[in-house]
């Protein structure tokens, strides 16, 4: 049955003047206390629904609650458009592609229940093969099917429906949403389920909307940081959420230790000395359920950072995109002009070149541009050749750099030449290796497989790992490095004399395994090397020793995903002031090594 329930705020306009919505429509479940639910007068209760009343009256908009008994029919309400905004449900990766979440207003934790006599699990693992009890597109539903674990879903509309499915004796396990599950086998009196898994994974329990709908989703993510600086938000989190947790505690407490005492009065010193030891276990539990519980909340507040994290670095990016395209193009204009005269300045030269050579002959040297005729006719073709090529190097800088800053679609099938790919790379790091004086030796392996991947997001990497090195060189040396803008930086060895011993600097190397079929690049540099306690940290976000000179930690997080998405791996090998290797592997493409 669909109830829906209006908001004491007045009329029901739904837009106003300026076209802007007044009335926003919300969905949620009517059985999913204490977080959602409709109470015994026929209202909607529980935490999320005082806490979107609380955000509406906050940022002066109106809000239309509707809760339905069958979770799957509210979701495919969000789908059509007849609600705006659900106001409570899991996140998921798989459920972002379609929804936009907001920070999370709670931390939702699900547990194992059995029918008494059901033989013991403690872990999802142990569920395979086995008839689980689960809700109809719920968050753990989706898990499942995603993770493709093989056991056989039996989906229930609501929590309430799969407790008496599971109490009735016709199967023995579900996978339910821990406070609302106890919440209703309290309620509902049943007694032969028992949890026997707590806690065996948390979501982030959050507003959505359908993707694209930002302005209705930032209205509650606004109202929810207000009421989060009044203090009104752990008001509620406190009224619903903390009491049923002190309550519950409170009761277990107080039956517990009302046996204790009866029993200390009969049995004296020794039920004493029992008691005692039994109350330390207690402890001991307690604590080690509280600190896993702290574990996880700071593990999902982590990964809630990361996130915001990524889609900061993407808006960036995309941002960065814009200002190249644009940047490109005006200064491509005028590169293109200087491309286009020129020759016909060299062309002019070499007409005018015979007069001006019988000039200079028949009365002697003259002044031409403020220098002598007889040394100008020997530089002018040189000038005009060097400006040339100076051209041609800001055009191929501008396109380097565009390919670069082009968003990806993140398409892995295109054939990859790795070699290629590394050239781009020290295209686009050449200005830093130059300003830094940083010596660099390439040796790139012919003939060489392609890979099956996406060029842009290696080159991503590569870049990564070779500002990184020059970085590592930097702190290594603090002896003033001398001009060297004219200077070549990077030497190219053929395949037929091998690697040199370079000089201190940069060495990055490609070559293909024919034991493992990979291709490989290797980053080595002459830097301050890694510690080896930070080793096995160097791929985690946000950890970095750079911090001072603005690292973020995210570079060889990120550079490692990539990696991993081509199929390959980022392997790590140091010593402390002997320099660092960073060794890519990628598997090959099925086609014929490129000659």
């Amino acid at each position: 049955m669909l109830l829906l329930l209006f908001s004491a705020v007045g009329g029901l306009a739904t837009e106003s003047i300026d076209g802007s919505k007044k009335v926003i429509k919300v969905g949620g479940n009517s059985a999913y206390p204490p977080y959602e639910f409709i109470d015994t007068d026929g209202k909607p209760s529980g935490f999320v629904v005082e806490l979107t009343q609380a955000i509406a009256e906050t940022m002066g908009f109106q809000v239309v609650i509707r809760l339905d008994k069958s979770w799957t029919e509210m979701r495919k309400a969000l789908e059509k458009g007849e609600v705006d905004v659900l106001q409570g449900i899991s996140f998921s990766e798989e459920r972002e592609k379609i929804l936009d979440f907001s920070p999370p207003h709670s931390l939702v934790s699900h547990s194992i229940f059995a029918r008494k006599g059901a033989p013991p699990v403690s872990s999802l693992d142990e569920l395979r093969g086995k008839e689980v009890i689960l809700m109809g597109r719920g968050v753990m539903h989706d898990y499942f099917v995603e993770a493709g674990l093989p056991i056989h879903p039996i989906t229930a509309p609501t929590v309430a429906d799969a407790l008496k499915l599971l109490s009735s004796g016709k199967y023995e396990y579900a996978v339910l949403a821990t406070l609302p599950a106890s919440y209703l086998m309290k309620n509902l009196g049943i007694e032969n389920v028992d949890m026997i898994a707590k806690s065996i994974d948390t979501k982030q329990y959050c507003y959505a909307v359908k993707k694209g709908n930002l302005a209705v989703l930032a209205k509650f993510n606004e109202g929810m940081a207000l009421l989060k600086e009044t203090g009104k938000y752990r008001e509620l989190q406190d009224k619903w959420l903390g009491a049923v947790e002190t309550h519950s505690v409170a009761w277990t407490w107080l039956a517990r230790h009302s046996l204790i005492i009866v029993a200390s009065l009969l049995l004296g010193l020794l039920v004493s000395v029992i008691w005692s030891r039994i109350l330390k276990m207690q402890v001991a539990v307690r604590t080690a359920a509280l600190k896993h519980e702290i574990e996880e909340r700071m593990r999902a507040a982590e990964e809630l950072k990361l996130h915001q994290q990524r889609m900061i670095q993407a808006d960036k990016m995309a941002a960065l995109g814009v200002l190249v395209s644009s940047m490109a193009h005006e200064i491509n204009n005028p590169n293109g002009l200087i491309l286009l005269n020129l020759p016909l300045i060299n062309e002019m030269m070499t007409d005018i070149e015979p007069i001006l050579t019988a000039h200079y002959r028949e009365h002697g040297d003259f002044p031409m541009g403020g220098l002598a005729y007889s040394r100008m006719c020997r530089e002018v073709p040189q000038l005009l050749d060097e400006m040339q090529d100076a051209a041609k190097r800001i055009k191929r800088m501008v396109d380097d750099l565009k390919h670069f800053s082009k968003k990806s679609d993140a398409d892995f099938k295109e054939l990859v030449d790795v070699n290629n790919v590394v050239r781009t790379s020290l295209r686009l790091v050449e200005h830093s290796l130059r300003r830094s004086a940083i010596h660099c030796t390439v040796h790139y392996a012919e003939p060489i497989p392609l890979i099956t991947g996406n060029s842009h997001r290696l080159e991503q990497v590569i870049v990564n790992l070779l500002l990184n090195a020059a970085q590592a060189i930097e702190s290594s040396s603090s002896r003033d490095k001398p001009d060297m803008i004219y200077k070549p930086l990077v030497n190219v060895v053929s395949s037929s004399k091998g690697i040199p011993n370079a000089e201190k600097g940069i060495l990055i190397s490609t070559m293909f395994d024919q034991a493992t079929g990979t291709v490989v690049v290797k980053v080595h540099d002459d830097g301050v090397g890694i510690p080896p306690e930070h080793l096995h940290r160097l791929t985690d976000p946000f950890f970095t020793t750079k911090r001072d000179t603005g690292g973020t930690g995210l570079g060889l997080a990120i550079s490692t995903e990539i990696i991993k998405e081509h199929g390959g791996s980022i392997h790590f090998e140091s010593l402390s002031n002997e320099g660092a290797t960073v060794i890519v592997r990628l598997p090959t493409a099925a086609v014929e090594v490129r000659s």
